[in-house]
């Protein structure tokens, strides 16, 4: 496990105190947790984008052209 220094303005060190307290987990935990959702956030956006530049409208479009035109189940219905 590595240690790093964190210089956090008094009110957003107020703010990760009390949500941590909230959550009763320590500000280390609440600190490593939105890091990771935040990397987690990052990544899946880059995934999804380099997906997005492999993708075709063409091959989109056939494959949505073998969907039937049927009505769709009372429970599925808006």
């Amino acid at each position: 496990m590595s240690t790093i220094s964190l210089r956090l303005p008094d009110s957003l060190h107020k703010s990760v105190r009390d949500l941590a307290k909230e959550d009763n987990i320590s500000i280390n935990q609440f600190v490593a947790t939105a890091l990771a959702e935040k990397m987690s956030a990052l990544t899946t956006e880059k995934y999804l984008s380099e997906r997005a530049e492999k993708g075709s409208k063409k091959k989109f479009k056939t494959a949505l052209s073998k969907v039937k035109d049927i009505e769709p189940d009372t429970s599925d219905k808006l």
